[in-house]
């Protein structure tokens, strides 16, 4: 399904989400914020689907953020809508890897973070530059960013608004791979790939029990942790997952 400002595509359990828009470095003006969020709630209801890649069109970037021209100019900001993106966002219960194509600012980085997996192009360039138009990250960036990098780091990005490179982001654990750009949507696909393979249901728990778990302290985590495993061993893939492994054969799961 192609959407004017969005694509939305599938090849097997993996969906591709792909920013449409070349010519503004697939800045998200509010239409397209709206389709985003359309094609999350698309691959989050669809039990076919298991793992997502979201990129950006073109070689130059993934996102540069919000279009500030179209979202924030003159007599504009006052008619804001609401961002229908990251709400839905954190309503997914499937992983999500990025493909950072280039440059990856403001919104930008913020889809990319709001992702499981963050896979970046070596010549990408990212940071949250709101601060330099007298705004803050509006879509989690002061909320995740402290949550996967030093404190001072992400403290830094945020009060400058300046930016780092892949090699860099790779080191402050902002990014978890770089690869050359003709790469990038291979080792995307190959993590995918390899996550379909995995229990569907188990890998939405695993997720389900880290992310409630991650905020929780460690004796509320592992009770978290503990219910899930135990509603997987009376799963039909459990018993699967043993049987196959039991034959030495392939196991055929079914998500229930």
């Amino acid at each position: 399904m192609a959407m004017s400002k969005v694509l939305f595509e599938t090849r097997g359990a993996i969906a591709y989400v792909t920013i449409n828009r070349p010519e503004r470095l697939n800045a998200c003006d509010f239409e397209t914020y709206g389709q985003l969020a359309r094609a999350w709630e698309r691959f989050r209801d669809d039990p076919a689907l298991r793992v997502a890649i979201l990129t950006g069109t073109g070689e130059r970037a993934f996102c540069v953020g919000s279009d500030i021209k179209a979202n924030y100019g003159e007599g504009r900001a006052d008619r804001e809508p609401p961002n229908p993106l990251f709400p839905v966002l954190a309503t997914m219960t499937k992983p999500i890897i990025v493909a950072i194509n280039g440059h990856c600012n403001g919104g930008g980085l913020e889809q990319a973070l709001a992702c499981d997996i963050r896979v970046a192009a070596e010549h990408a360039q990212l940071g949250l530059g709101e601060v330099l138009i007298g705004l803050l990250p509006g879509g989690g960036g002061t909320q995740r960013l402290p949550r996967l990098i030093p404190l001072g780091r992400a403290l830094e990005l945020l009060y400058t608004g300046s930016r780092v490179d892949a090699a860099e982001a790779l080191r402050l654990g902002l990014v978890d791979h770089v690869v050359p750009a003709d790469a990038l949507m291979a080792k995307c696909e190959s993590i995918a790939e390899a996550i379909v393979r995995a229990a569907p249901l188990a890998v939405q728990k695993i997720r389900e029990a880290v992310m409630r778990g991650r905020d929780l302290p460690l004796a509320a985590g592992l009770a978290v942790e503990r219910d899930l495993f135990e509603f997987l061993r009376e799963t039909t893939d459990a018993v699967e997952g043993a049987a196959a492994f039991a034959a030495k054969r392939p196991p055929h799961w079914q998500g229930r």
